[in-house]
């Protein structure tokens, strides 16, 4: 697996939630880290982000405890901070306060210089007819593309 094959999906994330502005930010790793998440095995299924003092954070990302490591091995679900601009960090607050918007991991990937990015959304959950439809559209996209295809 190259380093550009390395592309971890929230799929729940545009399921549960209306993105509607999407941020790319970097993440503070160990060593051991970025080797796991290199090798594809990272989840952010059950992640999401928070501000704190000034700096967004991101709460219960898995990544796998590197196989090779030693006693120097990390803790898989800690919480790691995010690297983003000051004015980003300010809207994702202002954004994250208000009721029914949260921060949600999209996408972890590995960008042209080798080190590890995550794509981070600001959504509002959505309600149970709004998942409905998306299943709806999803279906309806599938039947298209089939007939097509024939």
């Amino acid at each position: 697996m190259t380093q550009k094959d390395i592309n971890i999906k929230n799929r729940r994330a545009t399921f549960d939630y209306a993105i509607s502005e999407t941020f790319t930010a970097g993440i503070v790793l160990t060593g051991t880290e970025i080797k796991s998440i290199r090798q594809g095995k990272a989840s952010l299924v059950d992640t999401f982000c928070y501000v704190a003092n000034g700096e967004v954070w991101i709460k219960n990302m898995y990544i796998a405890e590197y196989f090779y490591g030693t006693y120097n091995n990390h803790a898989e679900r800690r919480d790691r901070k995010l690297l983003l601009k000051k004015k980003e960090i300010a809207r994702l607050e202002k954004n994250g306060k208000e009721s029914g918007f949260t921060i949600v991991p999209m996408r972890l990937f590995i960008n042209d210089r080798g080190l590890a990015k995550i794509v981070i959304g600001i959504g509002r959950g959505k309600k149970e007819y709004d998942k409905r439809q998306s299943i709806k559209e999803r279906e309806d996209k599938r039947s298209m593309a089939r007939m097509f295809e024939k």
